[in-house]
Parts: C-alpha cells; sequence; structure tokens
C-alpha cells in the first residue's frame, strides 16, 4: 500500500533541536517497514497543533495526493477531535504506534486523548497551587531549588515574583519532560529492556538530561515513571 508521511513540529524549539522531527520520522519508516506500505511522498511543517489540518499548506500537499496519510502519532496530525474527525472524512488515516487502528478507534483514542490532557492540565493547576500554599506559608527556599534546578532564579520574593517563578518552572519542567517521551519510547521500541539500556541509548543519541549531562539508569527511571512509560511485558 502507498502511503504519504506527513510530520509536524509545533514550535521552533523543537524545529531547531530536530529532536521532534527525528523521532517522528523513525517511527513512520519503522511501521511503513514493518506493515509493507510505500512511502510515496514526505512533508514536514512547523505549526501549531490547534491549527485545523485541512489549514496547513504542507498538510493539504499531502492530502492532495489522495492516499493514505501516515504520521508518527495521532498528535502529530491534530489535537483537536473535531479536527481529526473531519480530517477522517477526506482520507484514510494511519498512525505508527498503532499500525492496525482504523479510523473509528482512531477516533476513539483522540477522544481519550482529549481527556488525558484535560486531566493532566488539572494536575498542573493543582501543583501550581500547592507550590503557590507553600510559598504563602513561606516556603520560599523549596521554590528557588525548583526554579535554580529548571535554570531561572526566583527574583525577589514578592507574592507576584513567587507566582510568575512557580508557573514558569512548572511549564519549562513540563515541556522538557514531553520532549524526551518520543525518544525514550523509541529507545524501548528498538530493544532497550532496562533502565540503563535506555540511558546508553538516549547518551547515544547525543540526547543529554534537563542540564545537558548524560544519563544514568536512576535519571531514565525518574522520567519515565512521570511519563507513565514502562517496559512491555
Amino acid at each position: 500500500m502507498e502511503v504519504v508521511a506527513y510530520y509536524r513540529v509545533s514550535t521552533g524549539a523543537q524545529e531547531k533541536s530536530g529532536l521532534g522531527l527525528e523521532a517522528q520520522v523513525d517511527y513512520v519508516h519503522s511501521a511503513a517497514r514493518q506493515q509493507g506500505w510505500k512511502v510515496v511522498a514526505e512533508y514536514t511543517e512547523t505549526v501549531s497543533g490547534t491549527i485545523a489540518p485541512q489549514d496547513r499548506p504542507e498538510c493539504k500537499k499531502a492530502l492532495a495526493h489522495g492516499l493514505p496519510v501516515l504520521v508518527a502519532k495521532l498528535d502529530r496530525i491534530g489535537r483537536d477531535v473535531g479536527h481529526i474527525a473531519e480530517l477522517m472524512k477526506r482520507t484514510s488515516l494511519k498512525v505508527a504506534t498503532m499500525p492496525l487502528a482504523d479510523n473509528f478507534q482512531l477516533h476513539l483514542f483522540a477522544a481519550l486523548a482529549e481527556q488525558e490532557r484535560s486531566f493532566i492540565a488539572s494536575r498542573t493547576r493543582d501543583a501550581l497551587a500547592a507550590l503557590k500554599a507553600r510559598a504563602d506559608d513561606g516556603d520560599v527556599a523549596s521554590i528557588e531549588k525548583l526554579a535554580r534546578r529548571a535554570g531561572a532564579l526566583v527574583m525577589g520574593r514578592t507574592q507576584a515574583n513567587r507566582d510568575k517563578a512557580s508557573k514558569a518552572i512548572l511549564e519549562r519542567v513540563t515541556t522538557w519532560t514531553e520532549s524526551v517521551r518520543d525518544p525514550i519510547d523509541l529507545c524501548i521500541r528498538k530493544g532497550a529492556t532496562t533502565l540503563q539500556q535506555v540511558a546508553d541509548c538516549l547518551n547515544d543519541k547525543g540526547i543529554g538530561t534537563s542540564r545537558g549531562g548524560e544519563w544514568s539508569s536512576m535519571q531514565v527511571s525518574r522520567v519515565m515513571k512521570s511519563l507513565s512509560l514502562s517496559f512491555p511485558l
């Protein structure tokens, strides 16, 4: 079966790092080999997932082929269930991480993913509220420690500064953690069965820790737990 590959990176940081794109290409070509699909064209663009697929220049080109569109993960084509449902009226969608799923199943996955993002946002707000409560109680040291670990310093100790710092910390840590989800997942899919093997895989790829250093099994364990990633049984 012939397919058209579509890759999307959502920010300038992802575009410059190449990690987001590299992982997507790896997913797509691995799935194509395993399923016997022939990738006849590939399109890449940097655009927010909030923009409907039909309104993206490169995605339009992919759809114009009239062939199934293959993406690395469902959120690369879109994060809005409505957008995905509209797209499925025009083409057959294939997802590298779920190669056997049909359009109906993908629609269900999209709905579940949207709900999970809502839960994550709620948990993030709860975590921010907990930090704010600790700051209100005078526990500024803990926020300063988190800020230093995230590469920032709390400027002053007013309530407004504490609120801004804690919010920036949470956003920075969450963004970085999500940026290593695909590389870790790919290491596992390629045969890594232990924490140290994942660490070695990430180090071999030149992917640094949040501080730019090399990975250890303990660091991998903490990040995998945060991302709810695990080894296959």
